[in-house]
């Protein structure tokens, strides 16, 4: 469960950097999208090793 919502909140996370943060600089929206992308990342190599070992 906690991985689902790790990679929920990745993919909501990059939402909002790329939509509705336009008023910060590039490079600090550029560094929250690979945040984002880190943290749906982990989800998705978590969950891939879970279903693998099952």
């Amino acid at each position: 469960m906690a991985i689902i919502l790790v990679g929920g909140f990745g993919l909501m996370w990059l939402g909002v950097v790329t939509y509705t943060a336009e008023a910060t600089a590039l490079w600090m929206r550029v560094a929250e999208a690979v945040f984002g992308l880190l943290l749906t990342g982990w989800a998705v190599r978590k969950a891939a090793l879970m279903f693998s070992k099952a």
